[in-house]
């Protein structure tokens, strides 16, 4: 996802809405981060849209999908970027149509990455933490997921007694799939693979990123 949209993009995105407020998603480089007025989190990203001045346009990368989440939630009209995360855009509203005739007792609970019509199924709409407080709290004791399909693997650690089953079995993430423990490990021991972020990049990044801590949940 991260990939869908350039500094250079944005700039020019910006550059057709003068006076724009820019809010990118988390998941974007540290470029794309300094050209931003404000990051946010799939948890806050419909307070972060409503902490904007009524009166100013929006512009949200690089996920469509959860802009429009918190477009919806917010009650804004953004400008939405055509980025989307490929893994929650495999679960399809068949497929939770499917799951739900399959488990007819079960909440269905997906991520606001999902499709709209997807999120239009859902007994719950949350981020990945948020999935895991629901299905924690809730006295339903079968849910479909609608996410990344690793996360079903905590979850049935952490609720025993309960059942999970995937929206679709397609949702599964390869770039999380690059990061392992051995290659953490390996890095370490090295001292290799060291990641750093050019100044100025990195304080204007920076400060989208505090922006998004000063707003309060």
């Amino acid at each position: 996802m991260a990939n869908m949209v350039s500094a250079r993009e944005l700039r020019a995105l910006k550059a057709q809405h003068p006076g724009a407020r820019v809010v990118c998603y988390v998941n974007s480089s540290a470029e794309v981060k300094a050209e931003s007025d404000i990051c946010c989190t799939s948890a806050n990203a419909v307070q972060v849209v409503r902490s904007l001045p009524a009166d100013c346009e929006i512009i949200f990368v690089p996920d469509q999908s959860l802009g429009d989440y918190a477009a919806k939630q917010a009650g804004r009209k953004l400008i939405l970027w055509p980025g989307y995360c490929p893994t929650h855009h495999r679960i399809l509203a068949g497929d939770v149509l499917r799951a739900r005739s399959e488990h007819a007792a079960a909440e269905v609970v997906v991520h606001p990455e999902c499709t709209a019509d997807v999120i239009a199924l859902a007994d719950h709409v949350a981020s990945t933490t948020g999935i895991l407080k629901i299905c924690q709290s809730s006295p339903a004791k079968e849910f479909i997921v609608g996410t990344e399909i690793a996360l079903l693997h905590r979850l049935e650690k952490e609720n025993p007694g309960k059942s999970f089953y995937p929206a679709s079995r397609l949702a599964d993430c390869p770039n999380m799939k690059l990061n392992t423990l051995e290659k953490m490990v390996w890095s370490l021991e090295d001292m290799v693979c060291e990641v750093t972020v050019p100044e100025p990049v990195a304080g204007r990044a920076r400060q989208a990123i505090e922006r998004m801590l000063a707003v309060q949940p």
